[in-house]
């Protein structure tokens, strides 16, 4: 595994804000259940990150949390190495037997998670749903003369 569940979720969860209105929270419990986290794992995941600068948080019943950066500023990577440190030295450390004939393939992974933000990530869910919504649409039947 290139990198840990944290970092999965909170690359969903950065995701997910980053789908939100500029300027409006996120409740942990609204994206543990939208994006089918478990509650108190999130809540430590996100409050790790806002003590890294990548959230702001807010208490009260319209707090919650929001990206600190704009969407196109935060890379996956960033996210990744904010949760599980430095991914390519961990995996040499880890797998030191496979580093060389699996060196390619990671690399470009690490490139792709570098070069990826989280607001082109958003972007791409968003084109997939639309896509999907209109592959379900019924098709009109052509008009007869």
């Amino acid at each position: 595994m290139l990198y840990s569940r944290s970092a999965e979720y909170a690359i969903r969860a950065l995701v997910y804000m980053a789908r939100m209105p500029e300027g409006k929270y996120a409740m942990t419990r609204t994206i543990a259940e939208e994006e089918q986290i478990p509650m108190h794992f999130l809540a430590k995941i996100l409050q790790d990150l806002a003590r890294r600068g990548l959230l702001k948080s807010s208490k009260g019943p319209s707090g919650g949390f929001m990206l600190k950066v704009p969407p196109t500023q935060i890379h996956l990577l960033e996210i990744v190495e904010a949760l599980d440190g430095p991914v390519l030295a961990e995996a040499a450390h880890r797998i030191p037997w496979m580093l060389d004939s699996w060196k390619p393939l990671h690399s470009r992974i690490m490139e792709v998670l570098a070069e990826s933000s989280v607001a082109a990530v958003a972007r791409a869910l968003e084109d997939a749903r639309d896509s999907a919504k209109r592959s379900k649409r019924p098709r009109r039947a052509a008009a007869r003369s």
